[in-house]
């Protein structure tokens, strides 16, 4: 039908009196060379209806076979699913009643030791109460017992001192007769003193 259009479009548009003999075979050749073009086209055509028609049979044919599998895959899993839901539903409440238990047991714990941290730093309050009323006490007793060495060594380095500066009057008296020396002072001793 469309090669009969070509031709009649070609007469159509020439001039009675332009063909020509070699113009014609010309055009007989170009008009039979397109009539060939769309006979290979549709040969083609015809060609790849008749594959896709193939195709389409073993693509039904692998989709039966795939469906004839799948569905006693999808009716076995589902079958799973339904014998353990009941058994990961009461899993999840475990776990749920675990993390429960744990963070009530973990509470606990911190209150534990809370009270353990609180009792320790009153330990820790006492017993360095202890150690500075011991410290104080260990003060308080050496100085008594500073003061109790420190006035009977005064006392008595006073009274050296003093039966010191009496033997050097004696004794500077006595020399003074014979010497005429001056008698030394009590200031100018050499005492010890604390």
């Amino acid at each position: 039908m469309i090669a009969a259009q070509f031709i009649m479009s070609g007469m159509w548009l020439q001039d009675s009196g332009s063909i020509s003999s070699g113009n014609s075979t010309l055009l007989m050749v170009f008009v039979g060379l397109v009539a060939l073009a769309l006979i290979v086209q549709a040969i083609a055509l015809v060609t790849i209806a008749m594959g896709a028609a193939k195709a389409r049979k073993r693509v039904l044919v692998i989709a039966e076979e795939l469906r004839a599998k799948a569905i006693p895959v999808l009716d076995s899993t589902g079958d799973f699913m339904k014998s353990t839901a009941p058994k990961m539903i009461v899993l999840a409440e475990n776990l749920v009643e675990t993390s429960n238990l744990i963070r009530h047991t973990a509470t606990g714990l911190n209150a534990t030791l809370n009270d353990v941290n609180s009792k320790a730093r009153v330990q820790a309050a006492r017993a360095d109460e202890i150690v500075t009323t011991i410290l104080m006490g260990t003060a308080e007793v050496v100085d008594s017992v500073q003061a109790g060495i420190r006035v009977p060594v005064r006392e008595f380095n006073g009274l050296v001192s003093g039966f010191k500066a009496g033997l050097d009057v004696l004794v500077g008296r006595s020399k003074s007769f014979g010497n005429g020396r001056n008698v030394r002072s009590y200031r100018d001793s050499n005492d010890i003193d604390l």
